[in-house]
């Protein structure tokens, strides 16, 4: 018997464990298989809402933010990368070099959710700044990523040409943020289980039976 499972994944494209964390859920729900009928909802979360349209270089960002020195900075993305292929995502540190705004990103995924390719798109996002080091902010990578997820390119262009749900997703992050998500990955299952962070996918796997089987 199918059980089906809502999962509400609350994240940012600029957010490494972010990537991590749904490859990791997107293989524990492989595993399990036909068991679980799954419904994920990709949810908005800044973690640089301030960032201006330029950017900032990583090094620095992340050592004003973290306080952390350029060998930690290292270490961490030797262990990203590692994590990354562990589930079969590609980290190209060497091409990613700047941190940038991610607002509009998000209301492309609030406009994708109602087309069903919501997923498609998060995908291509995370792909394109992890793996290709392009710009979440530009216009031209969010419609390169669009047409990659099989979406109407005028379509989508006319969202992020205008300040169609800007609202939404401002109202949507304040949501999440009054109820206690200030860091991401955060994975809510059926809208009342929280798991944190990008967690191995035998984590994922065990949380999800648990749940379908109301252990």
């Amino acid at each position: 018997m199918t059980t089906p499972v809502r999962i509400d994944f609350v994240s940012d494209v600029s957010c490494p464990w972010c990537a991590i964390g749904l490859r990791s859920l997107e293989t524990a729900l492989e595993r399990i298989g036909p068991d679980i009928a799954a419904e994920i909802h990709f949810q908005p979360f800044e973690l640089n809402p301030n960032m201006g349209r330029e950017g900032q270089d990583i090094t620095e960002h992340i050592t004003e933010k973290y306080g952390s020195t350029p060998e930690q900075q290292e270490q961490s993305r030797a262990m990203i990368r590692q994590r990354g292929a562990d589930v079969g995502f590609t980290f190209a540190m060497d091409k990613r070099s700047r941190i940038y705004n991610t607002f509009d990103a998000h209301r492309l995924l609030h406009w994708a959710e109602g087309t069903g390719r919501q997923k498609e798109l998060k995908h291509a996002l995370l792909e394109a700044y992890f793996t290709n080091g392009e710009d979440p902010s530009s216009h031209d990578t969010l419609l390169r990523a669009a047409e990659k997820a099989g979406l109407d390119l005028r379509a989508a262009q006319d969202v992020l040409e205008s300040d169609r749900y800007a609202e939404e997703v401002r109202e949507i992050e304040g949501f999440w943020q009054q109820h206690g998500i200030h860091s991401v990955p955060a994975v809510i299952i059926n809208q009342r289980h929280l798991i944190s962070g990008g967690q191995p996918p035998e984590l994922f796997e065990q949380a999800l039976r648990q749940i379908a089987t109301g252990a």
